[in-house]
Formats: C-alpha cells, structure tokens, sequence
C-alpha cells in the first residue's frame, strides 16, 4: 500500500499530472477569511463564492459537519470545501476540529476522487486554526483515501 507523500510547497498549485482535488477544512458558521482559504481566494474565487452560497442556502442542502461541496475551479482542478470543524474559537468544548466530521468528509472526497480519477491535495487539514493534531488526522487520510489506491500528497508551506 502506498503512504501519504510530503512535500514543500503551497497546496494552492498542486504538482502533478491530470485531475487534482485540493482538500481543506471549513467551520460550520459560514466563516472564511483566515489560514489556507486566503490562499484559495488569491487564485480562484469561485470556491469561497461556492462555500458562503452553500452556508447562505443551508436550510435547503447538506451543509454542516462532515459534508463536503466540490466547487471546479479550473479544467483539471477541483476544490473540496470540507466542514471540519465547529465554530473558530477553542473554548470549554475545546478546539474546533472535529475528527468524525473530518472522517465523514474524506469518505465523500474518496467517491468524488475516484469517479474523477483525481489525486488528492492539501495542507495538514484540521491542524492549523482548527486545533487538531496531525497524529489524529494522518490515519483517517491512511483509511479513506491511500487504502482505496487514492495518491495523496499533503503540503507543508515554506
């Protein structure tokens, strides 16, 4: 079985032929404005639109904890606004990250992945201002994804 790849790099330029999904995490407020999703906005605007329309619509769709929206943002690039995460702040419940959530979502980026043919790319998902550890993540991307032969490759910016 084949592991997750690191590399250096922005997630927001994916290396690699053919179709690429880039993978982050979003909060359940409708909230986008800090961490990875600036980088997106810088070079697509379509997946934030997508997302705040998605949020905006919510009493009629699947937006909340484990549902992913995949938003095309170029021919051969997709973006998957995955809801990770509850609320922005750490308060008494903790930080925002929620694995099962998180877990949910990826189950979902494996069936898109898989009938687009797609690689997939992010950031450590969940470990930035979501609080989470990557120690939690990495084995939920191991179960969904690289086990059912989906190439994986997360970015660390430098």
């Amino acid at each position: 079985m084949s592991e997750v790849t690191y590399v250096q790099g922005d997630a927001t330029s994916p290396q690699g032929k053919g179709v690429k999904l880039i993978v982050h995490c979003c909060n359940d407020l409708g909230g986008w404005g800090k961490g990875f999703v600036l980088a997106l906005s810088r070079r697509w605007p379509e997946p934030e639109a997508a997302y705040r329309r998605w949020h905006r619509e919510r009493a009629g769709n699947d937006f909340g904890l484990g549902a992913v929206q995949f938003v095309q943002a170029e021919p051969y690039v997709w973006v998957a606004n995955l809801v990770g995460q509850r609320g922005i702040r750490t308060g008494s419940k903790g930080v925002p990250v929620r694995y099962e959530a998180i877990d949910a979502g990826l189950d979902k980026v494996a069936a898109k992945a898989a009938e687009l043919g797609a690689s997939v790319h992010m950031p450590r998902i969940g470990c930035g201002l979501a609080g989470g550890t990557w120690s939690r993540v990495e084995p939920l991307i191991t179960d969904r994804l690289v086990s059912r032969g989906i190439e994986v490759t997360v970015y660390d910016f430098g």
